[in-house]
């Protein structure tokens, strides 16, 4: 009974513990929160200048920082779009480097957005038929029938932990190798340069956590399943 709690608390925390840590570095740099004299928003309009990405929008948003590249925007949650804080401006950065990627035609990316499309049509296919299967099978009474759909109903849902895990080299080439190097340049504090990796280290962590989300989205259907 001892190893089953410490192995369930284990799991718990390799689950949530990501998601934790990210928003705790997160709100810990949110404060002073004047600590730098332009906003997010305003970091980014400026960068997106300076590095002449022609057509790239700058936009606040309810649904959480990216960059959108069909859209060409830059979007930030209103924290960090009016923020001054050092989250604010190394986040902005971070959906920069995004935009940066874009231009140069970074692959990874064109594929992270290609996946993305196909996994947001194949998550509510695959919840469909995980809820259609017990139906179909009690219709039909052939059980290979309803093993084929769980099957196809897993797969799909299994595209969300795919396109997470691919998003993964994109979120660290855009913190590390383009926005690290523009907020070093003469953007942050100092004394900001250890904290700022620990943010752009978050942002990127954000889609492990995700991913094992997703897993867990699984497991739970599984156990919804199990007879």
């Amino acid at each position: 009974m001892i190893l089953v709690i410490i192995a369930a608390a284990l799991l718990l925390t390799l689950i949530y513990g990501p998601a934790l840590w990210v928003r705790h570095v997160m709100a810990r740099h949110r404060e002073p929160a004047d600590r730098y004299p332009g906003t997010g928003g305003e970091l980014a309009r400026h960068l997106v200048r300076r590095l002449e990405l022609s057509g790239v929008g700058v936009e606040e948003t309810e649904a959480g920082d990216h960059y959108d590249p069909v859209d060409k925007v830059v979007r930030l949650s209103p924290e960090n779009y009016r923020g001054r804080h050092l989250t604010a401006v190394t986040v902005a950065a971070h959906e920069v480097g995004h935009a940066l990627q874009d231009a140069d035609g970074y692959q990874p990316l064109v594929l992270r957005t290609q996946l993305a499309r196909l996994a947001a049509v194949g998550q509510r296919a695959g919840a469909a038929l995980l809820v259609a299967v017990p139906v179909i099978m009690l219709l039909t009474r052939v059980p290979s029938t309803g093993l084929l759909l769980l099957l196809a109903g897993f797969l799909s849902i299994g595209l969300a932990v795919v396109v997470h895990l691919v998003t993964l080299p994109t979120e660290l080439d855009a913190s590390f190798r383009r926005a690290l190097p523009l907020l070093e340049a003469g953007y942050l504090k100092p004394e900001d340069h250890a904290p700022a990796r620990r943010i752009l280290a978050a942002a990127a962590l954000t889609y492990v956590a995700a991913a094992l989300m997703s897993l867990l989205n699984i497991w739970v259907w599984l156990r919804f399943l199990r007879p």
